[in-house]
């Protein structure tokens, strides 16, 4: 399957969440999308629920379906608890940390920062949104692109202080990721123990 590109509200509107940040449909539209999403629902499976969960995920941080489950499996070889460690891998892929350290408004818009070749690694340019941020890494902008509107609009008035995780440095454009964010610290509003116990049935 491609990677949606509809609109978000619809999106954000099925959850009934603002997944990819403020929205002023979802305020006065809070029920789901379609001619009965006003009607009062059925009640949910646990099933439902818990691919509910795992459908929030892949959206909130633009995954699709394969890229998500092999991050499940590589979080449930790692030592800890699985739910928290999927989460650290989903906040340490390139195009959330660029999102996270304000250089990009949205994550689809970090992704694309970061395949047009925008975005460095230790000063050398990474094109793969994927690419997992190890702690001590030190993710900035390409010296060529420092001047773009987009990148240059975002970080106007952007908080660094929100995310203790990382050390911006305002000069030179580039954020180091001090180490792999506790669950406490991470914002995103997610149940994955959900998700944990949807794969463990499959």
């Amino acid at each position: 399957m491609a990677r949606y590109t509809g609109p978000r509200t619809k999106i954000a509107r099925k959850f009934g969440e603002a997944i990819f940040g403020a929205d002023k449909v979802l305020s006065k539209k809070n029920y789901p999308p379609g001619q009965h999403g006003n009607l009062r629902k059925r009640k949910t499976s646990e099933y439902g629920t818990q691919l509910k969960e795992k459908q929030k995920a892949k959206y909130t941080y633009g995954v699709l379906e394969r890229q998500f489950r092999n991050l499940f499996e590589k979080a449930s070889r790692k030592k800890g608890i699985t739910g928290e460690n999927l989460l650290q891998l989903l906040e340490s892929r390139l195009d959330n940390v660029v999102f996270r350290l304000g250089i990009a408004p949205t994550r689809a818009a970090a992704r694309q920062l970061v395949s047009h070749r925008h975005i460095t690694v230790d000063g050398s340019v990474v094109n793969i949104p994927s690419y997992s941020v190890k702690p001590g890494q030190i993710v900035g902008v390409r010296e060529k692109s420092k001047s773009l509107e987009v990148i240059a609009d975002s970080l106007a008035g952007f908080n660094h202080s929100k995310y203790p995780w990382f050390e911006w440095d305002q000069a030179a454009l580039c954020g180091k990721m001090l180490h792999v964010p506790a669950r406490a610290d991470i914002p995103e509003n997610i149940k994955e123990q959900l998700i944990v116990e949807l794969y463990s049935k499959q």
